[in-house]
């Protein structure tokens, strides 16, 4: 490792930000401090503050690399040709490999504003709306007699929906819904929203 007054002040926030992901990744939320980051970078936590104003801006910052890479898995796994079913399927899919694959930093986005209940910052919640942007472009198809806002909060409310089928797995509590695969579980909750929303927006027009 260089020394210390060999880093620049991004090289500080790179290196705190990669350390506090493996802290995540290994102890979960609950086990990330500024004392571990500092330590594990070999600086002091005084100067990890000259680079985050807080812990919590650390983990801010930690919850938005984890949006960007949620956005990156989701939107390679659908294409604009795909029928609006078909892309809300795929990205179902996508969001709810990755919360089991990065258990640790998916819970970590959850854990932490209900934890703290904090406003969040704007450069956070337009990587938030990044994500549930992909819904919204799925629906449009569907939804030419609709406001751009009623299509914005039915993508929400649709993917509250995927999360909480999300939530019953990560928590081991499939049991809850008698044991159906989050595939089929998410298959009928997609089918049966796109044939209310549908059918509000165009009548009965099929969705594929």
């Amino acid at each position: 490792m260089a020394r210390r007054y060999d880093h620049s002040r991004e090289e500080i926030r790179s290196m705190a930000l990669d350390a506090a992901e493996a802290i995540v990744a290994a102890e979960g939320y609950k086990g990330l401090s500024a004392r571990k980051v500092a330590a594990a970078i070999e600086y002091t936590v005084g100067t990890l503050y000259l680079v985050f104003e807080n812990l919590n801006d650390l983990v801010l910052q930690v919850n938005g690399r984890t949006l960007d890479a949620l956005f990156e898995r989701m939107a390679a796994v659908s294409g604009p040709a795909d029928s609006p079913r078909k892309r809300l399927l795929a990205l179902a899919d996508a969001y709810i490999a990755y919360a089991k694959a990065e258990t640790p930093r998916w819970n970590t986005l959850f854990e932490f504003v209900a934890e703290n209940g904090n406003s969040l910052p704007d450069w956070y919640l337009v990587k938030l709306s990044k994500v549930f942007g992909l819904a919204e472009t799925a629906l449009e198809p569907l939804s030419d007699r609709r406001q751009a806002l009623e299509v914005q909060q039915a993508a929400r409310v649709l993917w509250a929906s995927v999360h909480g089928i999300c939530m019953l797995k990560i928590r081991q509590r499939m049991d809850l819904a008698g044991g159906q695969s989050t595939e089929a579980m998410a298959g009928m909750l997609i089918d049966n929203f796109l044939r209310g929303f549908a059918a509000a927006s165009h009548g009965d027009q099929q969705t594929e």
